[in-house]
């Protein structure tokens, strides 16, 4: 009797030893928890795959800012001045060159309060028949100059096919026509909407690896060096070569140039690199 006691504890034992250490639905949910642990490293993966192509497309952190509100100059002054006069005003949430008042028919550049280095700016711009005009980075109000075109380089904004080109040293070539880095890179293809119609530029200015570029209604057509030595031969055969302070400047502000006739702009936003 003593031994059947024994051998009954025994089995007792070994029965809640099964029950807690060797639980069969225990057992199959920790190799669940394994296969789930293999599978979560590709998904991480797809993840990353996924964040970088929306990215690329400037769908998530774009961090783009307007510097335009559709309803206001806020943020903008006139070159060298603390405001913006009546030369400018704003039509359906556009900023739009009317002339000015004074007898001035050019020297009312809109200015940026704001500074930048490195960037990209989207604008669209609709020009009149026969117009001009530009888009200045790098604008410096601390010179002696009374012009933004002495420090800033420009991105051309123009009407190619109604432009006088005999009034002035302008000639009708590439690097004086919608999109050029005025008189030092033209665009490889022309694809500028006529005047009164809206078109749309993507500008870069990025100092991190010296690299510039404009594109214009969605295509790429100018890109250039921002300093070095392709950069000093291109300034050395233009009509800057003499000016001391073009091109000089890293961190300046955008420019919207009067050049005397009637130009608009809008959607103006920025992001800084």
């Amino acid at each position: 009797m003593k031994y059947l006691y024994i051998i009954g504890i025994s089995l007792f034992l070994g029965y809640l030893s099964y029950g807690i250490g060797i639980n069969p639905n225990s057992y199959k949910k920790d190799k669940k928890i394994e296969k789930y642990k293999e599978v979560e490293p590709k998904q991480e993966k797809m993840l990353e795959k996924d964040r970088k192509t929306l990215g690329a497309l400037g769908q998530i952190n774009s961090d783009w800012k307007y510097l335009s509100d559709g309803e206001s100059f806020n943020g903008w002054h006139i070159f060298k001045k603390d405001s913006v006069n009546d030369s400018w005003t704003i039509e359906n949430e556009a900023f739009v060159y009317v002339g000015a008042t004074d007898g001035n028919s050019t020297g009312n550049d809109l200015i940026s309060d704001r500074e930048f280095t490195s960037f990209i700016l989207s604008i669209d711009w609709k020009i009149s028949e026969g117009g001009n005009s530009g888009i200045f980075y790098g604008v410096n109000e601390n010179s002696d100059f009374n012009q933004p075109y002495f420090t800033a380089p420009e991105i051309q904004v123009i009407d190619n096919n109604n432009y006088d080109w005999s009034s002035g040293i302008d000639g009708e070539t590439a690097i004086h026509t919608a999109g050029a880095l005025y008189d030092l890179v033209g665009p490889s293809e022309n694809n500028a909407k006529s005047f009164g119609e809206w078109n749309n530029y993507i500008i870069e200015i990025n100092h991190n690896i010296n690299k510039g570029s404009v594109s214009l209604n969605g295509i790429n057509i100018v890109n250039f060096p921002l300093s070095g030595e392709e950069w000093d031969e291109m300034i050395s055969n233009s009509k800057f070569k003499d000016w001391p302070e073009f091109g000089k400047h890293k961190t300046g502000r955008i420019g919207l140039q009067d050049h005397g006739g009637r130009v608009s702009y809008k959607n103006i936003k920025i992001k800084e690199l």
